[in-house]
């Protein structure tokens, strides 16, 4: 492949993963190219060439004579790799520095009071929360972990609103952010990656409930050893 098509080709795969996580190309529809070319102004090749790297990735379904179409939700992948991202984040906190990571610690609590108060303000959960966890893991030194954890997260952007669904849930997600931090303050990295693999295990068990359902609980992760 012509290294000259680089750029172009990840920025058009940036565009279309764009419009799968937003739900402007839904799950199970299938990508009209011609049409997609069109909105993106490019030509069919490097657009081809965007979609089956976002194939490759998991973000889209490829098959024969048929073309592309996007994957449909499924709750169960979803509980299989919420743990995952969080054991992931987790092994990434533990490669951070310790004093890296106290260096972050005053923007890691404006950006969850910020979470607070938009849980009563219906403000953007996601979003701040996708900070939240961006800020904590840039003190990360594996470059190859951190490459892994952003192909893998994207896969779970189309869960978000089931995810963030209710109050309950995100004013626990909130909780566990402080809990977090406190353990980085206290100097625990084992605490906070137990506190931070929780997060994820308690996303999942909340998926695919509606606010506020009796039958959405929380899954303990028991205490590094």
């Amino acid at each position: 492949m012509d290294s000259n098509s680089a750029p172009l080709r990840r920025e058009i795969a940036d565009q279309v993963t764009a419009r799968i996580l937003d739900g402007r190309l839904a799950a199970a529809a299938r990508v009209n190219e011609v049409r997609l070319a069109t909105e993106l102004g490019v030509s069919r090749t490097p657009l081809r060439e965007a979609l089956v790297e976002l194939t490759d990735r998991g973000l889209l379904v490829a098959e024969p004579r048929r073309g592309f179409h996007v994957p449909p939700l499924d709750l169960d992948e979803a509980r299989k790799l919420y743990p995952l991202v969080g054991e992931l984040e987790a092994l990434a906190l533990r490669w951070s520095t310790p004093q890296d990571l106290l260096g972050l610690l005053d923007r890691l609590d404006r950006l969850n009071d910020d979470m607070r108060t938009a849980v009563e303000s219906g403000g953007d959960l996601a979003t701040l929360d996708d900070q939240w966890h961006g800020l904590l893991l840039s003190a990360c030194a594996n470059p190859h972990l951190m490459r892994l954890i952003c192909q893998t997260k994207p896969l779970l952007k189309r869960y978000d609103a089931m995810y963030f669904g209710g109050a309950e849930r995100a004013r626990l997600s909130v909780d566990e952010h402080r809990r977090i931090i406190a353990a980085i303050r206290d100097g625990d990295l084992n605490e906070a990656a137990r506190w931070l693999t929780q997060n994820w295990v308690n996303g999942a068990a909340y998926l695919g409930h509606a606010p506020g359902a009796r039958d959405a609980r929380p899954q303990r992760v028991p205490p590094a050893p």
